[in-house]
């Protein structure tokens, strides 16, 4: 085992892939949510394969409605100079896997088909071991970064770190190619944006905690997650076989960084964040009074419908609610769950205005 930060080879990097499938390819796939740039990254990252590189390749998304914080998987396939690219289905048996936000390895689907040898690269705040842990595979190589933060503080998005932790830990790429296109593609939109995703870049590389280990054996590899219908097994027709409802409904993955905090102490329980609440994430007493009146009290917020907009912030008055960097374990331990049944609050009066 080997704990290093960013660190390619001595030399220039070679454009030969370091490992292929039976059909010749190196593929890649980026586990991501709408809103994190995990599309754009894919296209940068084939560009800057084929166009500067030399190699074969292809890239396309899979993603549904393209609203923030639906799921969305980014495929890259390379070859040698040499090979033709000649499939098109999606990635299934990666070299790399790239999760640009690490509640997402909730899901065992994401790590499917990883293969023994490949590497896997997690947007994050905890360490390598953490992660390992936590997935119990003590293999393969494993690179940790906070590209959340990084992107915060340099005012840009977790995709161009994520393009520098990717750039880090894949051997043959060469890190100037995938940084000029970077800059290539950043000068189309606007030049204000070239230097602060430059330095995201160059961060996303160096704070990039990069731990190699022995390759899995055989048979221990991650496990396929097979589809949950075919077409021998397909329900009729017109049927919702898994209805969604709002009681299991969890937003919580389509946060990118921040959440809102409630000091209660500021509130003045006027309401406005409630109305400006999209999900109705907002918990609140109803209060009885000794007068036979009621009236309402925030309590605070319920994080599983939160999905971090900030449109509560933005509302207050008073500074009763903050954006804040989410910190691990946070919203479980301060979430506030959404209950409407009436209660007695000893001493409660209304609100007079100073």
């Amino acid at each position: 085992m080997s704990m290093e930060p960013h660190a390619h080879a001595q030399g220039q990097p070679s454009t030969g892939l370091t490992q292929t499938d039976e059909d010749g390819l190196y593929e890649i796939r980026l586990e991501s949510l709408g809103g994190f740039g995990a599309h754009l990254a894919g296209k940068m990252l084939a560009e800057a394969a084929v166009l500067r590189m030399g190699l074969n390749g292809a890239h396309f998304s899979s993603y549904g409605s393209e609203k923030k914080g639906s799921p969305i998987k980014s495929f890259v396939r390379l070859a040698a100079a040499s090979d033709e690219v000649r499939t098109s289905a999606p990635v299934e048996r990666p070299f790399v896997v790239a999760v640009f936000l690490d509640n997402l390895l909730n899901d065992p689907a994401i790590l499917s088909g990883l293969r023994s040898g490949g590497i896997l690269i997690v947007n994050t705040t905890k360490t390598p071991e953490e992660i390992r842990a936590a997935l119990d595979y003590p293999y393969d190589t494993l690179a940790c970064l906070d590209a959340t933060t990084i992107a915060l503080e340099e005012k840009t998005r977790v995709n161009t770190a994520m393009q520098g932790a990717l750039a880090a830990a894949i051997p043959f790429l060469d890190v100037d190619a995938v940084r000029d296109v970077l800059a290539t593609t950043f000068a189309r939109k606007h030049a204000s944006i070239i230097e602060s995703n430059l330095r995201t870049f160059d961060r996303g590389a160096a704070e990039t905690r990069i731990d190699r280990r022995e390759p899995a054996p055989e048979g221990r590899g991650v496990v396929s997650v097979e589809p949950k219908w075919g077409y021998l097994n397909g329900p009729i027709g017109g049927v919702v076989a898994d209805p969604a409802n709002t009681v299991v409904k969890n937003l919580s993955g389509s946060r990118t960084g921040r959440i809102p905090v409630f000091h209660e102490d500021k509130c003045i329980h006027c309401g406005l964040c409630d109305i400006a609440c999209p999900d109705n994430s907002l918990s609140w007493d109803i209060v009885h009074l000794d007068d036979d009146t009621w009236l309402t009290r925030m309590r605070g917020i319920d994080y599983q419908y939160c999905k971090g907009c900030g449109a509560c912030v933005d509302t207050c008055p008073a500074g009763a609610l903050t954006s804040e960097r989410e910190t691990p374990g946070f919203a479980d331990a301060h979430t506030v769950p959404l209950d409407w049944s009436p209660r007695v609050v000893a001493g409660a009066r209304r609100h007079e205005p100073s």
